[in-house]
């Protein structure tokens, strides 16, 4: 069983929201208190495979070092950054979205806006900037699986250049 996952952070580091979307279960999104071991645990019950943007730099290690879970040894990953530059896609999670078409609410937002949302959250319990924060992280989660099936699931390949298709000549 796979899951998909990405966080969010605030300023300091600490993660603020956790989205974890199954098949079987849907999505889930953990948010500031709600983060612990045991949630996680249990919204990760039956998985072997995390499927993450950048996972095995940033969402599982800082994931794992706020609730002491070391994802990284108890689940096999699949890192989409890593399997587009293996085929040679460049570029990050946004741009992506943007080459293949993967439609997206909060267009034009990234994760210094998250934090900013999560700041106005947080001081003025602003319940509008919650709202955002969570659509944001519901799609960076949920474009994962469109992600993966253009990238993984088709086998895609990056068509090489023009110039690399013409004969050299001999010297």
């Amino acid at each position: 069983m796979k899951a998909y996952l990405d966080i969010e952070t605030c300023a300091g580091g600490a993660v603020t929201v956790v989205g974890i979307y199954r098949e079987d279960r849907g999505l889930r999104q953990l948010v500031g208190g709600e983060i612990t071991d045991v949630s996680v645990w249990e919204a990760l019950d039956g998985v072997d495979t995390l499927c993450t943007f950048n996972g095995d730099r940033f969402d599982l290690p800082i994931l794992g070092r706020q609730v002491r879970l070391d994802l990284r040894k108890q689940f096999a990953s699949l890192d989409l950054l890593r399997e587009c530059r293996r085929v040679g896609l460049k570029g990050g999670l946004k741009r992506l979205e943007e080459r293949f078409g993967i439609a997206r609410n909060t267009r034009g937002m990234n994760g210094w806006d998250a934090l900013h949302l999560w700041a106005r959250y947080e001081a003025e319990g602003d319940r509008e900037a919650l709202r955002i924060l969570l659509e944001y992280n519901r799609e960076d989660v949920m474009n994962l699986v469109q992600l993966e099936r253009i990238v993984v699931g088709v086998g895609f390949e990056v068509e090489p250049r023009a110039e690399s298709r013409e004969p050299r000549g001999e010297s």
